[in-house]
């Protein structure tokens, strides 16, 4: 496998795949004593701004941790709140998409969800697919390392079924199975609220990311702090190992 060339890291170059960890809801409503549904709603006014603000700046791919397949554990009151926030941001945005020429990609195992809002996806990912614009990932019921083993099942289907090699098994062809495969490599992670952990989020894919943790709650990241965070991206030196 060739090694892959470090890029000039000169302030200002712009990642082409940026995922974010959507962090800090419910602190943004608790610090206003207000429910968690009021941080939620704003989470998702700062998807609209920051989407719109990554398009902007130039960034190919914008992939979203809204809902991990870790947080069926939350009170089912504010899971049903989260899948209504959802629905009203599919059917408020989905013609803005159209018009930009977004599409909408959704990772994850989304079909877990109710019936009426997995069509509402099916229907959006339909409209935006033949786009050929920046793309909008949302991550939907996803966790990593359920992500990682289901590839592994496949592969391993193949090697069974006879028309895959163990010895073919290498990182691209791994990569070639995860839900990402035809999305750029992950140049940046950026978690909000202070946390700095990963959360079983783009597990594989941020091997070689780089990864910023910010102490802004995510209701309040905006246009300037996803532009600071470009420009910080921008000052680092990406080496891939090498020197």
């Amino acid at each position: 496998m060739a090694a892959r060339a470090a890029p000039a890291a000169e302030p200002g170059i712009v990642p082409r795949h940026v995922a974010i960890i959507m962090d800090g809801n419910g602190r943004w409503a608790k610090a206003r004593f207000l429910p968690r549904i009021a941080g939620h709603r704003q989470g998702v006014e700062a998807v609209r701004r920051v989407s719109r603000a990554a398009r902007a700046a130039g960034i190919e791919v914008l992939t979203l941790y809204a809902f991990s397949s870790e947080n069926w554990r939350r009170p089912e009151e504010e899971i049903s709140d989260l899948m209504g926030l959802l629905r009203h941001f599919l059917s408020s945005e989905l013609d803005d998409l159209v018009a930009e020429g977004v599409r909408l990609r959704v990772i994850g195992d989304y079909h877990r969800l109710a019936p009426d809002l997995v069509r509402m996806i099916d229907q959006a990912i339909a409209r935006t697919t033949a786009h050929a614009g920046p793309t909008l990932v949302i991550a939907l019921n996803y966790g990593s390392q359920a992500e990682i083993a289901s590839a592994a099942r496949r592969l391993a289907e193949q090697v069974a079924a006879g028309t895959l090699a163990p010895a073919d098994i290498d990182e691209d062809r791994f990569a070639a199975a995860l839900a990402t495969q035809d999305l750029p490599p992950l140049d940046l992670v950026i978690r909000t609220s202070g946390e700095q952990r990963l959360s079983n989020f783009l597990l594989w894919q941020a091997a070689y990311a780089e990864l910023l943790f910010i102490d802004t709650l995510w209701p309040d990241f905006d246009e300037a702090a996803l532009n600071d965070a470009l420009r910080q991206y921008g000052r680092r030196q990406r080496r891939f190992g090498g020197l």
